[in-house]
């Protein structure tokens, strides 16, 4: 029994080392990219829209953070200073994320995007978990959160512990996060690959995810550990086929579990994408199990951990769907089947196949297309990764077949995974090419120079183009007014700089915090500062489907043309919801004005926008108290109906 105890214990201490390293590498991430951050915000940038300056110390910084990497590269391939290496190849990994982020933006204090359109709900959701940790909805009143609220609640609480706004705390969170997200790959790679391999997939990976997928930093954070996790999982299943080489074993179905259920807590349809692939790989494991046994019995241990796996996601997952869950278990189910997934863009309406492109990432991905199908049979990476991609394919055929009764997989959003997975595929084509090459050439150390030479040029003119690839996400986060009420370029700020005082308005009259009110406006991204709840959210695409977006809509167009302010409150009175506390209008012509939103699926664009205007009379009333504020007009309602 002692002989076999070494066998049993090894496993438990690679995994307790793994640990170790996952917390390190994270520690050092999150520190560079706090003093990065830090750095970039004490001296005064010229917005990135109107000055070439920020740019040039982005890629100065880059340059930077890449030498560094094929430093790292180089004493991990050479086996010197292991440790140190490691440590160096997190930290450089973290400082390309937040330099490559983080100056193009150093002058506003606002993320990719601003806070228009996706990027608003996404900042309300923010400012409502930093307001309070309670799983609520970002947006109305007494219902549970039905958008996954994990990366959300993390960034609340985080700065609800350094005492900021949700709308201040987005920017830096989202940059640390994507650092801390890309070291983490960064150590399971470690895990899967050679040291030196793991830098350089996890710095191609990370690269094409700050160009493609940084604008849903929760998003990008699951999508950076896609590739990673897909090779982990095909090595979870392989044990299990007889003659399988796989050697992470129970510790791969562990991690591929942990995985999933972190997928279910920040980002639902990159959950999809990867419980679907890992279905996909549980059935071809169990085929080649049942090929090599003869019986499909065989297939059995495939089987126990595919549903070992999915135990464990679960698990996890409920972390921040129980509420929701157990709400509508509870009798109050979906009133309607809400419209997320109606959107169709022309890029879901054709498959991507970026490695016919005229482009670095179009080389990258024809290099990792080329390698993919060559090391079908001899590689686990090549089938994992290949495994992905045809999955990815089919997840796409699929969404263009379900618009002939009506709706998508919105499997546009995962053309970012495709890249990610090609690019981890075109890293390891290069390093493979390479060695042939020099082969070819009978070890050549000049063939071996211009190849490292190429690679490494290539890698710095993809990544100091990436703020270029963004250019519209940062003219938008310097052009939007922020939560102060100002422009990061130093333009006159919109309405929003009104915001501060329709607040005062608010809390003067309705006395208590912002959470006990529901306000109803079409100036939604008011809500996205300051987490008063909302009557009525943005677009029905992102609305709780518990709260009945279109018989709120409905009831908001019908009391419009009710005749006087009993009726409205009466009206109020008689709602199976919050009826509103507040409303803030919009000035109009013939009356007080919201521009409201309908789903008008299949077109392109979803959504139309429509008007609703409220007669002034409506509110001549002692009951409610009518305050102009700028171009908006704030009711509050102040009395009992009679």
């Amino acid at each position: 029994m002692l002989a076999d105890t070494p066998v049993a214990v090894a496993p438990l201490r690679r995994a307790v080392s793994t640990l170790v390293q996952f917390v390190c590498a994270a520690l050092v991430a999150a520190l560079v990219a706090a003093v990065g951050l830090f750095a970039f915000d004490r001296v005064q940038w010229p917005a990135f829209n109107s000055s070439n300056v920020t740019q040039a110390v982005t890629t100065v910084m880059q340059f930077a953070a890449l030498a560094v990497l094929g430093l790292s590269i180089y004493l991990l391939r050479r086996r010197r200073w292991v440790t140190g290496a490691r440590v160096l190849s997190w930290a450089a990994l973290s400082g390309l994320v937040t330099a490559t982020l983080g100056m193009p933006l150093a002058a506003t204090r606002l993320y990719l995007h601003g806070i228009s359109v996706d990027q608003e709900f996404r900042t309300q959701f923010l400012t409502r978990l930093t307001d309070s940790a309670a799983l609520r909805d970002m947006n109305y009143a007494d219902l549970p959160s039905f958008y996954p609220a994990g990366w959300f609640w993390i960034g609340g609480r985080v700065a609800n512990l350094l005492g900021m706004d949700g709308w201040e705390a987005f920017k830096p969170y989202a940059i640390g996060s994507l650092a801390v997200a890309a070291v983490v790959a960064l150590v399971l790679w470690s895990e899967l690959v050679r040291s030196d391999l793991a830098v350089l997939a996890a710095t191609a990976t990370t690269l094409v995810v700050l160009a493609y997928g940084s604008p849903e930093p929760y998003g990008a954070v699951i999508a950076v550990l896609v590739a990673p996790a897909l090779v982990l999982a095909w090595g979870g299943f392989l044990p299990a086929t007889r003659g399988g080489r796989g050697r992470q074993g129970w510790g791969a179905v562990v991690g591929t579990g942990l995985f999933l259920g972190l997928a279910a807590t920040f980002y639902t349809l990159y959950l999809g994408i990867a419980a679907f692939v890992v279905t996909v790989m549980a059935v071809v494991a169990a085929y080649l199990a049942r090929r090599a046994g003869e019986s499909w019995r065989a297939a059995l241990p495939v089987l126990t951990r595919f549903v070992v796996m999915a135990s464990i996601a679960v698990l996890v997952a409920l972390i921040v769907w129980a509420p929701f869950v157990f709400d509508v278990l509870g009798g109050n189910p979906p009133s309607e089947s809400g419209t997320a997934t109606h959107y169709l863009p022309d890029a879901g309406a054709r498959l991507p196949l970026p490695m016919f492109h005229m482009s670095l990432i179009g080389l990258l991905s024809l290099l990792g297309t080329v390698w993919l199908v060559g090391r079908a049979s001899s590689s686990h990476r090549a089938q994992a990764l290949g495994l992905g991609v045809i999955a990815v394919y089919l997840w796409y055929l699929a969404s263009m077949a379900l618009t002939a009764v009506g709706n998508t997989l919105l499997a546009f959003r995962l053309e970012v995974i495709l890249l990610v997975l090609l690019a981890a595929a075109g890293a390891f084509a290069f390093v493979d090419f390479s060695r042939w090459i020099s082969l070819a050439t009978s070890e050549n150390p000049r063939v071996r120079r211009v190849l490292v030479a190429v690679g490494a040029l290539g890698a710095l003119a993809f990544t100091q183009n990436i703020p270029q690839v963004l250019g519209s996400e940062i003219t938008v986060a310097y052009t939007d007014t922020d939560g102060a009420g100002e422009r990061a370029d130093q333009r006159p700020a919109g309405a929003a700089s009104y915001y501060a005082e329709v607040d005062d308005v608010l809390l003067s009259q309705l006395g208590g915090e912002r959470d006990d009110h529901v306000v109803l406006t079409a100036d939604t991204s008011f809500l996205a500062y300051y987490p008063y709840f909302g009557f009525q959210a943005l677009t029905s695409h992102y609305a709780n489907p518990l709260a009945e977006f279109s018989a709120r809509a409905a009831a908001i167009e019908e009391w419009s043309e009710l005749s006087s302010p009993g009726e409205l409150l009466a009206a109020w009175e008689e709602l199976p919801w919050r009826a509103p506390d507040a409303v803030v209008f919009r000035q109009g012509a013939e009356g007080y004005t919201l521009r409201l939103a309908e789903d008008v699926y299949p077109n392109d664009p979803n959504v139309r926008r429509y008007t609703v205007t409220f007669p002034k009379e409506l509110f001549d009333d002692p009951r409610f108290t009518v305050t102009e504020v700028g171009p908006f007009v704030v009711v509050t309602a102040t009395g009992e109906p009679a």
